[in-house]
């Protein structure tokens, strides 16, 4: 028996399709609507301690100094099933990413492994996440685990600052954070910085949504809380929607018959 049915008194890998309704707290779709950021926790709907086991052997980003990333682009079938669309790459515009190594650039991962996308509640968090956002059916969600280790101190942006990713539905979840000082999230009504919404300290299990097209965000650096132990904050980033017409291009490119958020 897994340590969550103990704790919890349920198996969240063993989750049926009808709790999709109840997956979120009641409050989340509210706060969506009204503040365009919502906060909630899924510890009891996943595995956390499981989740975090996939961290270990992701590759170093070859894009961004001291970051590990897996990503995927998945979609639900016409039977609410999610799928794996396949290979597209990243592709963020300049208007979207300061940072110089990432922006106008196409960058390739490796996907997200068969074992972490077989799990039964990875599959339950994707359909309740897509449900949340009433994603319809194939429309490309693209589902990352990213994060830093190190010691001393690390920008988790690498240069990114306060920005959006461009899209309109966008989650970050925390599934690990140990001897870490730091990393607040900042949300805010524009660009500059100008005009504050929320600052937030996620920790694992904690998820928050954001209306990407309405709020920016940015993440504060990290430090060793140990200075004798290396710091690690991984998190699943999952977004759909696109309103950068870089990364449309390249989804209708690699999925043509793809249902896409396109302005023309």
């Amino acid at each position: 028996m897994k340590l969550d049915t103990l704790k919890h008194g349920f198996d969240p890998t063993s989750m049926p399709a009808d709790s999709l309704a109840d997956y979120w707290n009641p409050g989340v779709t509210e706060a969506l609507r009204h503040q365009d950021w919502a906060k909630t926790d899924i510890r009891e709907r996943i595995d956390l301690t499981a989740w975090q086991g996939f961290t270990a052997d992701l590759p170093r980003d070859p894009y961004v100094n001291q970051r590990w990333k897996r990503m995927s682009w998945l979609a639900l079938n016409d039977q609410g099933d999610v799928e794996d669309m396949g290979q597209c790459p990243m592709a963020q515009g300049g208007a979207f990413n300061d940072a110089e190594s990432m922006a106008d650039r196409l960058r390739y991962y490796d996907p997200l492994t068969r074992e972490f996308m077989g799990r039964p509640d990875v599959k339950a968090f994707v359909r309740a996440w897509a449900r949340l956002w009433s994603i319809g059916a194939h429309e490309p969600i693209l589902m990352q685990i990213t994060g830093v280790r190190g010691e001393g101190s690390i920008d988790p942006l690498q240069g990114q600052g306060i920005h959006a990713d461009g899209c309109k539905a966008l989650s970050i979840l925390v599934i690990n954070r140990e001897n870490v000082a730091g990393a607040e999230n900042h949300l805010y009504a524009d660009k500059a910085g100008t005009q504050p919404l929320a600052d937030i300290t996620l920790n694992p299990g904690d998820i928050l949504h954001l209306n990407d097209d309405q709020v920016f965000h940015s993440v504060d650096g990290i430090e060793q809380l140990d200075s004798e132990a290396p710091f690690e904050r991984f998190i699943i980033i999952i977004n759909s929607r696109f309103v950068d017409d870089f990364q449309n291009r390249m989804l209708r490119r690699h999925f043509p018959e793809a249902v896409l958020n396109e302005s023309c």
